[in-house]
């Protein structure tokens, strides 16, 4: 059963109370995590639009240590495309049971998360709604394999150890198994599947292609191409660059994967493949792309250029 862009892995739980006029870019969720200084776990005491979140934390899982009641003011990474009728950007975090957060403080000590859309993880009946890769598409994960998978990744990108034993296991465990689909009997697989993938990509890890690439030609699953084609990011095999450029140059292949792939063939600087790139760019699809969703979503503007620019960027760096 094939899937369009629109679909979400996971409904984004904060919600639109009015028609947005305030739309901004989403930064994707390497960004998030980079710019943040603190992972915590906390309780969401209360929430205002305008005015913040006030949460208490339970527990830093790792970076600068935060203790006992805070209220987060502002946003580290908002880039606002638009506003109008006198509404600004406006928290929506819900009152939640127990939430993660990446927070960071501004130049005048005012605790931050990156947008009113991300920078945040709910907990609901043991299990995350967790961001691996954008805001807009999510996953439910179990409460230990986010923490530690989140934290690995965090600690990642702040240069601090990680438990790559577990991450080892775990994604070699996922990746072993059939790509799973959206059936309710497969569902909690496919969310692992896409943790294991999008760990691999955040680690940049040298996994055998050969278990990444029955996910980039899963036929029945779009979220399984993009997580695959993310993950062979630390590859730069002749293999996984052929497949790559199979999917970028297939016509009516969906440009947004297209766009993905080319991003991974960048992490591989393949000056080699300057000359077939460059006719490649010739016949590139220059159609928009976007997340799909709805057109009221405050995040409608986030930026993903076509085809064509993809490779034209690409190109112009080798």
């Amino acid at each position: 059963m094939r899937k369009s862009l629109s679909l979400l892995l996971l409904s984004i739980t904060f919600t639109v109370a009015r028609a947005y006029a305030t739309t901004w870019n989403e930064p994707w969720a390497d960004k998030v995590i980079r710019s943040s200084t603190s992972f915590v776990l906390a309780k969401v005491i209360s929430s205002e639009p305008e005015e913040g979140v006030k949460i208490r934390v339970i527990r830093t899982i790792s970076g600068k240590e935060l203790k006992d009641s805070l209220e987060i003011t502002g946003f580290s990474l908002l880039e606002v495309c638009s506003t109008s009728g006198g509404h600004g950007p406006e928290f929506r975090v819900n009152e939640a049971d127990s939430c993660f957060f990446f927070i960071s403080q501004d130049k005048d000590g005012k605790y931050c998360i990156a947008t009113p859309s991300t920078g945040f993880d709910y907990v609901h009946q043991g299990k995350v709604k967790a961001t691996y890769r954008h805001s807009y598409h999510q996953a439910l994960v179990p409460f230990d394999v986010y923490e530690k998978s989140m934290t690995a990744v965090f600690n990642h990108y702040h240069s601090l150890p990680y438990d790559k034993e577990y991450l080892s296991k775990f994604i070699n465990e996922q990746l072993s198994k059939a790509p799973a689909g959206f059936d309710e009997e497969e569902i909690d697989t496919f969310f692992l599947q896409h943790v294991a993938m999008e760990c691999v990509y955040h680690l940049r890890l040298k996994v055998d292609e050969n278990l990444l690439l029955p996910f980039l030609n899963d036929p029945e699953n779009f979220h399984n191409n993009i997580s695959a084609a993310r993950a062979l990011a630390a590859s730069g095999t002749p293999t996984s660059k052929q497949a790559l450029l199979k999917i970028i140059n297939t016509p009516g292949q969906n440009t947004f994967l297209q766009v993905i792939c080319v991003w991974t063939l960048a992490e591989y600087h393949p000056a080699e493949l300057k000359d077939l790139l460059r006719k490649t760019e010739t016949s590139a699809s220059e159609e928009q792309n976007s997340f799909g969703g709805n057109i009221m979503d405050p995040r409608v503007c986030t930026s993903i250029p076509t085809v064509k620019e993809a490779l034209q960027t690409l190109i112009a760096k080798l």
